[in-house]
């Protein structure tokens, strides 16, 4: 009976975080249409934040609670979720074709946050021979940092109008909706971060399963849902900016905004059963860029889509015979 309480509660918490996400974001660009900000902005900005507020509220909740492994988990987890089974299934949908200034800027930029990610969480098990290493607070600024140098090459990329951005969703409210969106949204992410991080937690005890094994597969996707109900949507509309620079975005966030700001509040152990993992991130990455190369030069067509789709099971299915 319990381990069904844990299932709903989970549920539950996922539910919460997506809808607070959402919440979040359409009372977030409510009020900046209000104060007349460009939609660009508000779409390279507040939704890609909200976008990734549940990884960043599960992962601070995670590191805060002592469960690093589920933090970085799924960071790990999302973005290799977010590469093989969102852009797969949006591709199988409808082929993506990508432009070349998203081929040679925006997929190099992405390979090099997971590059980052793999330096600062694996190299103390270069040759030092200790079980655990750490993303350190000066790691978690570093981070941060090259976050802010993206931000300001996206904003600068927008202005010249290199982006795109879907402004059918930037809709204005009355005030008193967009505030109690925002204050909704804020509830959710708190309460649902809350439940899913420690139902999670009970899960895996209860299972058998590693924490780790949990942040990698159900913690991650669930996560990922918005990128992923966004990026199907946009291969139905067959817009591929949108699909594919949605999730190019999402793992670049949770790898230099969320990883980054849980680790300069509090360091975040990486436990050696995560090399693989990490190390596999920055494979399918580099993947992504090598089949924009096959076939249909920046073009993601339907048969890579399903060769993703099967790469991801088989890593699920490994992830379970690893443990």
């Amino acid at each position: 009976m319990d381990i069904f309480l844990q299932i709903l509660l989970f549920t539950v918490g996922l539910v919460a975080l997506i809808k607070g996400a959402d919440w979040l974001v359409g009372g977030s660009v409510s009020l900046a249409k209000r104060f007349q900000i460009p939609d660009i902005v508000i779409g390279l900005t507040i939704v890609a934040f909200g976008t990734s507020a549940p990884e960043l509220i599960v992962s601070f909740f995670s590191a805060l609670s002592g469960n690093s492994d589920i933090a970085v988990g799924n960071v790990v987890g999302s973005n290799i979720a977010n590469i093989l089974l969102i852009l797969g299934a949006a591709s199988v949908i409808f082929p993506l074709s990508v432009h070349s200034n998203t081929v040679w800027k925006e997929i190099p930029l992405t390979f090099l946050s997971a590059l980052m990610l793999a330096f600062v969480a694996l190299d103390t098990f270069l040759g030092s021979g200790i079980t655990t290493a750490f993303v350190t607070r000066g790691d978690g600024l570093v981070l941060l940092g090259m976050f802010c140098i993206f931000m300001y090459y996206v904003i600068s990329s927008a202005r010249k109008g290199d982006s795109v951005v879907d402004e059918e969703e930037l809709v204005v409210m009355g005030t008193g909706k967009t505030m109690l969106f925002v204050f909704l949204g804020l509830v959710g992410l708190a309460v649902g971060g809350y439940l899913m991080v420690e139902s999670a937690k009970t899960l895996a005890a209860m299972a058998g399963i590693s924490q780790q094994v949990i942040g990698l597969t159900i913690v991650a996707i669930g996560t990922s849902l918005p990128e992923l109900a966004t990026s199907v949507v946009a291969a139905l509309k067959k817009k591929s900016d949108i699909a594919i620079g949605n999730v190019l975005g999402s793992n670049i966030f949770n790898i230099l905004w969320i990883l980054g700001l849980t680790a300069a509040i509090s360091p975040v152990p990486v436990a050696p059963g995560m090399t693989f993992d990490i190390l596999f991130m920055v494979g399918v990455t580099f993947l992504l860029f090598v089949a924009l190369h096959l076939g249909k030069k920046h073009s993601l067509d339907r048969w890579q889509g399903a060769a993703f789709l099967l790469l991801y099971v088989g890593y699920t299915i490994s992830l379970f015979v690893r443990t």
